[in-house]
């Protein structure tokens, strides 16, 4: 069997997987956390997200907005020295972000069985450069 007739087959059943693979997966919602860092974060997301009147306190404050909440649950850091600790039923998490205005922030959120709270937002100083 010459090279073109091999390359023929393999191509089909190439795409023959593509299209398999395509198939199981499409219209599922697959995330691949592997880390640490993602899992935290992608479990805080995906709960329902309340305030604290503290918390509330400072977003009327107007030098942080939700979207810096959001961005911060999804692009932030846990700090897992400070975090993991048990708080009122829940965990206590730390996750270090910046707002749109490059302003660094520390959130404080309680991961609930069912909700994740917000109950506290930090300015953190700035790094001397």
């Amino acid at each position: 069997m010459g090279f073109k007739y091999r390359f023929a087959y393999y191509l089909v059943g190439f795409i023959m997987g593509c299209f398999f693979v395509a198939l199981v997966f499409s219209g599922k919602d697959t995330r691949c956390n592997y880390f640490p860092n993602a899992r935290v974060l992608n479990d805080l997301r995906s709960k329902p997200f309340v305030y604290s009147d503290k918390a509330l306190e400072i977003l009327n404050q107007k030098w942080v907005t939700e979207k810096d909440i959001k961005n911060t649950l999804t692009y932030g850091d846990v700090d897992f020295d400070q975090s993991n600790l048990e708080l009122k039923k829940g965990k206590l998490y730390t996750i270090e972000g910046k707002t749109l205005h490059n302003q660094a922030i520390v959130l404080k959120v309680v991961n609930y069985a069912e909700k994740a709270e917000l109950i506290d937002i930090i300015k953190a100083p700035q790094e001397a450069n």
